[in-house]
């Protein structure tokens, strides 16, 4: 049985952790799968939005501790640098859809998602404080989604919150009682945007990240202006005018 299920719904790559009698720990081989799909669909022009969900009970219990000192410390290295930057790396948008723990390298999957639904009974956490631990390569995610102050202190106390309060800090932007259809809605919605405008989007907020306001400004000016031109944004604006679903 794979580590990870996939599955295509019209535009949308659904990536399923399939580990639930290991809480979806993640292992070197499912980072490795994971990253992989990931990269996969955001290379398909065909899908226009990714999501993940996790299979049983708990969305992600973090790094599969049954693999320190078995699986070479530079494998899982790099597969778990790829996976926790992939989120500032792709232009498709990624989403996720959490029920259940998202623990440590769980809160990691969270934080490089681009939109988040999660259940009420959701809780999330930088839980490896306290195995001597500290979660460097989930950090810089988690500091982007809830700031710098608040990341530190959940990194330093180790402490598991809610959904709620995960909403509270940014690192979710909705509870719904089915996350899982309210998450597969909102991928389908953004499946049917325009491409390019999409894509153009993604890539100008990485442009502009840590720019100053006039650096940003001709960044904006550069791709509005290819967007502006594209066949696209014409059916766009013609299907407004004519009160129709844009082709």
């Amino acid at each position: 049985m794979s580590w990870l299920e996939t599955a295509t719904q019209g535009r949308v790559r659904k990536l399923t952790l399939n580990r639930a009698e290991k809480r979806n720990a993640l292992s070197a081989g499912l980072c490795t799968e994971l990253v992989e799909a990931i990269e996969t669909a955001d290379r398909n022009p065909e899908v226009r939005a990714i999501l993940l969900v996790g299979n049983g009970p708990v969305f992600c219990a973090g790094m599969d501790l049954s693999e320190i000192g078995a699986v070479m410390e530079e494998e899982i290295h790099e597969a778990h640098e790829r996976l926790f930057t992939a989120g500032a790396r792709i232009a498709t948008p990624l989403l996720a859809a959490v029920e259940g723990p998202a623990l440590g390298g769980g809160t990691g999957l969270v934080a490089n998602c681009h939109i988040v639904v999660a259940s009420e009974g959701a809780t999330f956490g930088l839980t490896e404080i306290r195995l001597g631990l500290w979660p460097f390569l989930v950090y810089r995610p988690l500091e982007d989604a809830v700031g710098e102050c608040r990341a530190l202190e959940l990194a330093l106390t180790g402490r598991v919150f809610s959904a709620q309060e995960a909403v509270e800090l940014g690192l979710v932007h909705e509870i719904s009682p089915h996350p899982e259809a309210r998450a597969t809605g909102l991928a389908q919605a953004i499946a049917d945007a325009s491409p390019l405008a999409v894509q153009n989007g993604m890539a100008f907020v990485r442009e502009i990240k840590g720019t100053d306001w006039q650096a940003a400004a001709r960044t904006a000016r550069r791709v509005r202006g290819k967007v502006f031109e594209s066949a696209e944004f014409r059916e766009g604006i013609r299907a407004f005018l004519e009160k129709r679903a844009p082709k």
